[in-house]
């Protein structure tokens, strides 16, 4: 029997969902033009009135709202209510310019927790499970926004944020904890430190589940967890100017169910800005029907991806979009080719010798750019003979070139190189940039 958290809304028919939409982004509309000087402006330059949106299809009428905006705006410029509305501030990691800020209403936080409410029990987490919550804590949406979602389907929570990985360890296994919430890249680390500590996760723990974003990862990543963990891994999907993580695949893991009713989404062609069709690729678009603090219209969030408007098999009736393919501020240009971490990730974890860690470096030799793979060996292959390991190092490449049709040079290391990471894993070093 499929479990559900609000049965009404997560099987509501699609018609209704869609009046639902249409009347909340009429009501939205005329709410960030009548508090928010930001959007009255942009809509005078887009010579669109509140009035002008009638019916859902009139979304496009409205202008797109840019990351640049946010900075251009910093720190509150974009909120539609005075400061002593604010209940809480999330603040972004800054890493390529200033910080974006997002501020929250009580009313906010509330609608953030019902969607991983929805999300986690989706997925077959409840009262009975103890979930572990790894991602970071503070500033960063992870660990609140999962730690908060956790409690109100009655769950109890281990607050243990990222690091101390042994401790971390210990404590799953005291504890009894089922579920754990963190980045790929770091549960694969978790799962090193395991094995060196003498701990199966699969047989001396009681995880079932894991809960993973925050980072690009692929199909393949998600078999080798699986695999070698025995538990079952389901993405997670979120930005922090939306609210951070909001919305994850289902038991099924076809596809991650996005709250019609909080949020509309839209696929773009990200060089027209046009729709595309369903199950063709483009750029997420995002309109938040239910926020107050800081409500956003048509945000290009740069994700790439493919949007599924049929029902699921498991009784949800909310568009699902499909894995994350990689973001367009993320695509690495080499010689012309667009190449995503995320089609070298598909490629190498394919490949039972190669372990879970690389690095792909990108940089110039006189007016040429070059590509180079760094990736780790397991530690049976790392003592193989050394014409065994170019034979597999030629393998891989070729692997590469006919996935990304591009040559890129691979060089293997040894396990335990290349530079772990307690959150977001860094698989890019460009250093055309320099």
């Amino acid at each position: 029997m499929f479990e559900y958290w609000n049965p009404r809304i997560e099987r509501m028919p699609v018609d209704d969902l869609h009046e639902l939409q249409g009347k909340r982004l009429r009501s939205l509309v005329h709410y960030v033009h009548n508090h928010s000087s930001f959007y009255r402006q942009r809509f005078r330059e887009a010579g669109v009135e509140p009035d002008d949106i009638k019916k859902l299809s009139d979304v496009t009428k409205l202008p797109f709202t840019f990351k640049i905006d946010l900075r251009n705006t910093y720190p509150t410029g974009m909120f539609c209510l005075p400061e002593n509305w604010v209940v809480r501030y999330h603040v972004s990691s800054g890493t390529t310019g200033k910080p974006t800020i997002v501020g929250y209403t009580q009313g906010d936080i509330d609608m953030w927790t019902e969607s991983l409410a929805r999300a986690l029990t989706s997925v077959g987490l409840g009262r009975e499970d103890v979930i572990q919550v790894s991602y970071g804590y503070g500033l960063f949406t992870g660990g609140l926004g999962l730690h908060y979602g956790a409690e109100r389907i009655g769950a109890t929570v281990l607050p243990t944020g990222a690091g101390n990985t042994e401790r971390q360890i210990e404590l799953m296994q005291d504890l009894g904890t089922t579920a754990i919430a963190c980045t790929p890249s770091y549960f694969l680390h978790m799962n090193e430190v395991a094995q060196k500590m003498g701990v199966s996760i699969r047989d001396d723990t009681k995880l079932k589940a894991g809960i993973f974003g925050a980072e690009p990862w692929s199909d393949e990543t998600r078999k080798r967890i699986e695999e070698s963990t025995g538990i079952k891994a389901y993405d997670i999907y979120g930005t922090s100017e939306m609210s951070g993580p909001l919305f994850t695949e289902c038991h099924l893991q076809n596809g991650i169910h996005i709250w019609a009713d909080l949020f509309l989404l839209e696929v773009i062609d990200p060089k027209t800005g046009e729709q595309v069709e369903d199950g063709e690729r483009g750029e997420l678009v995002v309109t938040t029907l239910n926020k107050w603090a800081f409500p956003l219209i048509r945000y290009r969030i740069g994700d790439i991806t493919i949007l599924n408007n049929e029902p699921c098999e498991c009784g949800r009736t909310h568009p699902r979009i499909m894995r994350i393919l990689g973001r367009t501020d993320d695509m690495i240009v080499v010689r012309g080719i667009n190449v995503f971490p995320s089609q070298v990730e598909s490629v190498l974890m394919r490949i039972p010798e190669i372990g879970e860690h690389y690095q792909i470096i990108v940089d110039r030799k006189g007016p040429l750019d070059v590509m180079a793979v760094k990736v780790e060996m397991t530690e049976s292959t790392f003592s193989d003979k050394i014409a065994d390991l170019m034979s597999l190092s030629k393998t891989v490449a070729r692997l590469l070139k006919g996935v990304l049709n591009i040559t890129a040079e691979v060089e293997l290391v040894e396990p335990g190189t290349i530079p772990r990471s307690m959150g977001k894993a860094q698989h890019v070093i460009d250093r055309r940039k320099v």
